[in-house]
């Protein structure tokens, strides 16, 4: 069926909204495809809903290629089967939670996990039921602290995700490789160039995780990638470790008077000023070890202090630091990472404000002090036996020159805990290290059996004993693809979709007033319908030539066909909105011609 600018639910905006930050946010508002309702959660209109549905039944299509069966649960869920994985809590306050009447506890669906393992446990007892893999296409919902760039980052968000259930290791591998194939294929045919990046697997767990990344300037994730094919997201980059170091004719450690050195720089200047190396060479930042304080916010909201010894020339990555920090305090779920602020530290006075050193081993009788904070203290990889630095004495203007790590001061783990650079090393080997941007578009994990078995889905095995499933999870970002769309296919204009997800694939414009000009563009919008071609007919009457020629460009359409003066002539003037190149079409050959140029477009 025609679509008609006179009868559909839009209205176009001149004005870019006030809070818009990237082109997709300010053009799908603008061009009428979706409207705010909250921070963070958006209306979708006619137009909208035609370029998601076109998304979706890609998605579909794709996961239906690979097997994968489509269910469809609620998004209002229980307390219990999140309470039995522990993620009610760990979740911390990411989710909304809300009360029935009778008081009992109920949450907005952020992802369906359990809900998946609890079918299939209900329904699947044996073996000769797997491998089976279940999606749905849902909406989600997190209670974001700052949404932002409208469907990049909202509270309610609509996923594809999928989950495999295996009886086996081998099973999974399996599932996984089909999944991830399928992914490569969908955002092919989205127009979404991806890479996929190792990733940590975070609250998820699992033995591999890895993230689809739309390479784009306004993506909010930071990934690398080299030249020999390693790419991660630097939540996942593991740091090349240096040998260590023998220190058995190192001389001792030395504490020295280093007023007014609260910071690396000044530390720098006062230990080439007071203590020359004997090389001749000069200190620098990377020959000092800084030790910054943390508070993390535990998913039980308690708030413990940690204190992670890194080199003076990297700065702290507190995403980095967020997904790894976890396992080193043996929790689970989300944590919240930021620097301690004066009240933390008055509750620890053996941190010296810009003189914190680690917890050291040498003689207390010599710091004058206690040495030990009795905190958690963990390093950089770079931080091996052997290595010397200058670093905080504990105390109040001293620091300790030649301190000997694996001598003179441990840690309790070892943190990915600094930005990565341009022109690091991989970690394979495979060459200096790119740093870019990019969006999420999907991450695919191998959970194993860590919700089997939280939720108790075994079946029975080819020997009849009982066995856990072990699983897969896959996402993709539905709604923030429709967006990932729109940020990279648009001009000072306005949008331009690919044909594949676009709300129609011509968009036809009568202009003027002449009757004429209607009757033929109603019959060349019959006949393209007629061919198999989507249309989006502009049959305003009283709507002026600007108007309409300004709408097609900023709705972005791919294919403008323009009714007009040149009808008299017998032609019409048919472009490209993606190239811009127009040429005057003889009426006769129209729908000849508009099949040709969408051919070209698929």
């Amino acid at each position: 069926m025609v679509l008609r600018l006179s009868t559909l639910f839009v209205r176009t905006l001149r004005e870019d909204p006030a809070d818009a930050e990237i082109a997709s946010h300010r053009l799908l508002i603008r061009a009428g495809y979706i409207r705010r309702a909250a921070p963070g959660i958006y209306t979708w209109l006619p137009l909208g809903l035609k370029v998601l549905g076109k998304v979706e039944a890609i998605v579909r299509e794709e996961m239906a290629s690979i097997g994968a069966q489509e269910v469809h649960f609620p998004a209002l869920l229980p307390r219990e089967p999140y309470e039995a994985t522990n993620r009610w809590t760990e979740y911390g306050d990411g989710i909304f939670r809300l009360k029935d009447r009778k008081d009992n506890d109920y949450l907005l669906a952020p992802t369906h996990e359990e809900m998946f393992t609890l079918l299939v446990k209900d329904l699947y007892s044996s073996y000769k039921d797997l491998p089976v893999s279940l999606y749905q296409i849902q909406t989600k919902y997190r209670d974001e602290a700052r949404p932002r760039a409208g469907l990049m980052r909202g509270r309610e968000f609509i996923m594809k995700d999928s989950y495999s259930f295996d009886i086996d290791d081998a099973g999974l591998d399996a599932s996984y490789a089909a999944h991830r194939a399928a992914y490569f294929r969908i955002f092919a045919r989205l127009g979404l160039e991806v890479v996929a990046v190792k990733a940590t697997s975070g609250a998820m767990g699992g033995s591999k995780s890895e993230e689809f990344l739309h390479p784009t300037p306004v993506g909010e994730d930071t990934f690398v990638r080299s030249a020999g094919g390693y790419a991660a997201n630097v939540e996942a980059v593991s740091t090349v470790v240096p040998e260590a170091i023998d220190f058995t004719d190192f001389a001792a450690a030395e504490v020295r008077d280093t007023p007014d050195t609260p910071t690396i720089d000044t530390l720098v200047s006062a230990a080439n000023e007071l203590a020359p190396r004997a090389d001749g060479t000069a200190w620098t930042a990377a020959d000092t070890l800084k030790n910054v304080v943390l508070a993390i916010s535990l998913p039980t909201g308690e708030r413990q202090i940690v204190v992670i010894g890194v080199p003076g020339d990297r700065g702290v990555d507190l995403k980095r630091i967020e997904a790894n920090i976890g396992s080193h305090l043996g929790v689970g779920g989300e944590v919240g990472v930021e620097a301690a602020n004066e009240e933390d530290l008055k509750k620890h006075p053996l941190l010296v404000k810009g003189y914190i050193g680690p917890g050291l081993t040498l003689d207390a009788a010599v710091l004058g002090a206690e040495a030990s904070t009795g905190l958690v203290y963990l390093v950089d990889p770079r931080v091996v036996a052997g290595t010397r630095w200058i670093t905080g004495a504990n105390l109040p203007g001293k620091h300790v020159f030649g301190l000997v790590a694996g001598r003179d001061f441990g840690w309790d783990g070892v943190i990915e805990a600094v930005e990565v650079r341009d022109g690091d090393e991989a970690p394979d080997g495979s060459g200096a290290l790119e740093i870019a941007r990019g969006i999420e578009m999907g991450h695919v994990f191998q959970l194993g059996r860590k919700f089997a078995e939280a939720l108790d889905l075994k079946v029975l095995d080819q020997n009849g004993k009982q066995v856990v499933v072990t699983m897969g999870s896959y996402g993709i970002g539905v709604t923030r693809s429709v967006a990932a769309i729109a940020e990279g296919n648009n001009d000072e204009k306005g949008l331009i979709w690919p044909l594949a997800v676009a709300p129609a694939h011509v968009h036809l414009v009568a202009v003027g007033r002449d009757d004429a000009v209607f009757a033929a563009a109603e019959q060349i919008a019959v006949d393209l319908e007629s061919a198999g071609v989507e249309v989006l007919f502009d049959d305003r009457p009283k709507v002026s030539p600007g108007v309409k020629f300004g709408d097609a460009e900023l709705i972005g359409v791919p294919i403008v066909l323009a009714v007009g003066r040149g009808l008299a002539d017998g032609v019409i003037e048919l472009k490209d909105r993606r190239s811009g190149e127009a040429s005057n079409v003889p009426v006769a050959d129209v729908v000849e011609r508009v099949l040709a140029l969408r051919a070209t477009l698929v």
